[in-house]
């Protein structure tokens, strides 16, 4: 079901809670751990942080709301996550006012979200992804009402509208299209934790991207668990297309793509449009052997994952490909390893990555027989990045010379020099000396040094 934001009891609390913080100076800050979804929802969280009356800030010790937006796809984001959370205690025993939130992946694990409402007291509310609507409400209880909650439960079928962004760019911008998965590879933990596949309306999507252009954004990445997935009134090629079709000197990325759902009415449009969508496509191998890809239940082989790199480079010749690798799920053979290794040989990736296999309490690859050892893990692991940074390298090297178009991303002094970041349309990290531009331009930037990883070179004045 979508909703818009005023069907729902949140503009209720949201009145609640400034009505509250009238007359006072109270701060609130968002600590954001993970992926973009984890960035596009952390915008959402400020926004509506802001709404009720809260200044935004990044000084947790002035603050009177802090929110820790976590991760939960590897055992070390969690480790991470609860160690930052930790560090509150402080803040809330020379506070007592202070709210402390937790919010995110982490959160809708029902073990963890037992373990903070024992261990961690000075934290007032957990609230899960799916429901990130309701984030008003628990600030309201915790304020008005004295009481923690720990909201758990699924929300799977609302998409609610309207929820307003404080974004962290002004000239980039995240677009959910998408929430939840379907797919439950065997190793995975997301959809667990953010539900059932849930689409937005196309007309909603539309809407926000003329918004975001009117604006003056240069960049803008629809953001799905697996993008290409996307289920609405219309396919994912078609909101494409039609994303594409919105006039503007802006370009289009989109992320994170299932081979799966790479089809050929995606690949045709991904071509047809290459002046308006980035030439960048990331397309989540994990592994290169079938025996590997079969238990973790990626649906696809090896060979029909090739088939779909070569029709991608067939419609773009000059993409750059960028992928998801596991080393170490249970089982994987020194052969099966081998297999992943041949295929980073054969399609050159521009860049991958790379996680050892780690184990998430909830899924099946958990309780699977012939865990990896992790000395293993880390061995293959050396080979893998040596290897991808040596074929990084070459293809960065193919850049010399060149002159790209760059998006300006920062500003930076180094050294006593001026110093610019920015981003090609193949999502390139390029530093670049300049006479002058601004953040947000799109300028020209001759290519003079190439790392594994970035390009050096200098802005070729108008």
């Amino acid at each position: 079901m979508n909703l818009n934001l005023h069907e729902t009891d949140t503009p209720r609390y949201i009145e609640r809670v400034k009505k509250y913080n009238e007359g006072k100076n109270k701060y609130a800050t968002v600590i954001t751990l993970g992926c973009q979804q984890n960035e596009a929802d952390s915008e959402k969280i400020k926004a509506m942080a802001r709404d009720m009356g809260y200044t935004l800030t990044d000084k947790a010790e002035l603050c009177d709301l802090i929110v820790v937006n976590t991760c939960a796809i590897r055992e070390h984001a969690e480790q991470k996550a609860l160690s930052i959370v930790g560090n509150f205690k402080a803040l809330r025993r020379e506070n007592p006012d202070l709210v402390v939130g937790v919010c995110g992946c982490m959160a809708a694990e029902p073990h963890v979200a037992e373990k903070i409402k024992k261990s961690y007291h000075h934290v007032s509310f957990t609230l899960e992804p799916s429901m990130l609507h309701r984030f008003p409400e628990l600030v309201c209880r915790t304020l008005l009402d004295r009481r923690r909650s720990f909201v758990l439960g699924l929300d799977e079928g609302d998409v609610v509208e309207g929820m307003g962004s404080v974004r962290l760019s002004s000239h980039k911008a995240w677009v959910s299209i998408m929430y939840g998965c379907n797919n439950f590879c065997s190793y995975c933990i997301v959809p667990y934790v953010r539900g059932r596949e849930r689409s937005r309306k196309s007309e909603d999507i539309l809407a926000e991207c003329r918004e975001l252009v009117g604006l003056g954004y240069k960049e803008i990445t629809l953001l799905g668990q697996n993008v290409n997935s996307y289920r609405a009134d219309i396919s994912f090629p078609e909101l494409l297309r039609r994303v594409a079709g919105i006039p503007g000197d802006f370009i289009v990325r989109f992320m994170t793509s299932h081979p799966k759902d790479a089809s050929d009415e995606l690949i045709a449009v991904f071509g047809d449009y290459s002046g308006k969508i980035a030439p960048s496509f990331h397309l989540p191998l994990q592994s290169g052997s079938d025996p590997i890809l079969k238990a973790m239940n990626r649906t696809y082989n090896r060979q029909r994952y090739l088939d779909t790199v070569r029709k991608i480079r067939e419609a773009v010749p000059d993409v750059a490909l960028t992928s998801d690798i596991i080393v170490g799920f249970p089982g994987e053979t020194d052969e099966d390893f081998e297999a992943t290794l041949d295929i980073l040989r054969t399609v050159r990736f521009d860049m991958v990555f790379s996680f050892n296999y780690s184990i998430r309490e909830g899924t099946r690859a958990a309780g699977m027989q012939n865990q990896v050892p992790e000395q293993v893990k880390k061995e293959r692991m050396t080979r893998l990045l040596d290897m991808q940074c040596e074929i990084s390298r070459e293809i960065n090297d193919t850049h010399l010379g060149k002159t790209e178009r760059v998006i300006v991303d920062a500003v930076e002094k180094k050294d006593g020099a001026v110093l610019y970041n920015g981003r090609t349309s193949q999502n390139k990290l390029v530093h670049f000396t300049s006479s002058g531009c601004k953040i947000g331009d799109f300028v020209k930037v001759k290519i003079t040094r190439a790392g594994a990883f970035d390009l050096f070179g200098e802005m070729e004045e108008i």
